[in-house]
């Protein structure tokens, strides 16, 4: 005979729950869940890397800048010109009290306050944001320029905020720049090429318009394959 409570059937062991296709944290279907993981966990390693490249290219440019400020304040007196490829390049030492390239000059106050703007928008704001390599390095450019100048502007005679800038690079019929011009105008000129073929801060490339045309024609798509189902002939 059987015993009565061997007879009753015995409750499965729970088992793990299935994701659900499509819900957060989920496998796409044909992906193993061990590759979605291990791409949210590398998206911050990422991050970090452009973060790392944008204050590479800063520190770098600083170092650059205010290297040769203080090689031509220690070797070259005030005013003076030192032919170094004749006559298309010479080093002659003046001091700036405007803008880059010499522009400006008289609104020192104003530049300095311009230039804490502008390091503090990179560095809280944008540096958050960036996820293309070719960014990194504009906004580093841009961010060590101005950083290079303004040391020049707090810390250089006749005062602090008020700093003139050490400019030695001449060029024939041109105006007399250091290398963190050279930095600033470099990263503005790539930030516009940037700009101008699509590639934005997020490092997917194509335009607000060619987006919406897109959607246009996917829902155009969608619309007819509604009406075909709906007119069964």
């Amino acid at each position: 005979m059987i015993d009565g409570d061997d007879a009753r059937p015995t409750a499965a062991a729970p088992t793990a729950a299935t994701p659900v296709a499509g819900a957060p944290g989920a496998p796409t279907p044909g992906e193993p869940a061990s590759s979605a993981t291990g791409a949210s966990d590398g998206a911050p390693a990422r991050r970090r890397r452009y973060v790392l490249l944008l204050l590479g290219c800063a520190a770098v440019a600083w170092v650059l800048d205010q290297g040769t400020k203080l090689w031509v304040l220690g070797t070259m007196t005030e005013g003076q010109v030192t032919p170094v490829l004749p006559p298309l390049l010479h080093w002659r030492f003046i001091r700036n009290s405007g803008a880059a390239f010499s522009l400006g000059e008289g609104y020192t106050g104003v530049f300095t306050l311009v230039m804490v703007a502008v390091a503090l928008l990179i560095l809280i704001v944008l540096v958050r944001k960036v996820r293309s390599w070719w960014w990194a390095i504009a906004l580093g450019l841009l961010l060590g320029g101005t950083l290079g100048n303004l040391t020049d502007r707090l810390f250089r005679d006749p005062g602090f905020g008020t700093g003139h800038v050490i400019d030695f690079i001449a060029l024939p019929n041109f105006a007399i720049f250091n290398l963190a011009d050279s930095a600033i105008v470099g990263g503005v000129i790539t930030l516009c090429v940037l700009t101008l073929i699509g590639i934005g801060i997020s490092g997917q490339r194509g335009t607000a318009a060619g987006r919406a045309t897109g959607e246009a024609a996917t829902d155009g798509g969608s619309a007819t394959t509604d009406d075909e189902r709906a007119d069964p002939r």
